[in-house]
């Protein structure tokens, strides 16, 4: 999988700045930026089909929080959303993910990916309880804290009940 991971962000999303040394990946931590941002979308990807029931509102919101999160252009997230789908398809289980996340983000970052993930949860104004369960089941891979994580959900939900209050 990462072979294939490196290839593609070789190839497709930025290249490695002049002032990294030999063409090396930038790295967070212990784990390279390309793979975290993959992981990321994956993580995001099987949120929006948690619920078996894909809608529009969910894959926009997960192009939106990809986008936004790590600054690529259309072209660069949807190629990266186009890797994270079959990396999805292909993959037994969610740990590979989760793993790098909580290997390469801080713990502030992976609160932000909690948030993203109930962002991609509320986007259809509907939480499954499938949806829940996958985030709390995720929060936890990640050692997000439950007060964390519920500080999350009630900052989305905010947004959302501001965003349908207008």
């Amino acid at each position: 999988m990462l072979d294939h991971i490196k290839r593609f962000f070789d190839t497709r999303i930025m290249a490695p700045s002049s002032a990294d040394t030999a063409g090396a990946s930038v790295r967070v931590g212990e784990v390279a930026e390309h793979e975290i941002r993959l992981a990321t979308a994956a993580l995001l990807i099987e949120m929006a089909r948690a619920d078996d029931q894909l809608v529009e509102g969910e894959m926009q919101a997960v192009t939106d929080s990809v986008q936004m999160t790590f600054e690529l252009s259309d072209d660069e997230c949807q190629a990266l959303l186009e890797l994270a789908e079959e990396e999805v398809r292909q993959s037994a289980s969610l740990f590979d993910f989760t793993r790098l996340v909580d290997r390469g983000f801080t713990n502030q970052q992976k609160i932000h990916v909690v948030e993203l993930l109930w962002r991609v949860a509320y986007s259809d104004n509907h939480l499954d309880k499938y949806e829940e369960h996958l985030l709390r089941k995720l929060a936890d891979l990640l050692h997000v804290s439950h007060q964390d994580f519920l500080k999350a959900k009630h900052r989305i939900q905010a947004g959302v009940a501001e965003l349908q209050g207008k």
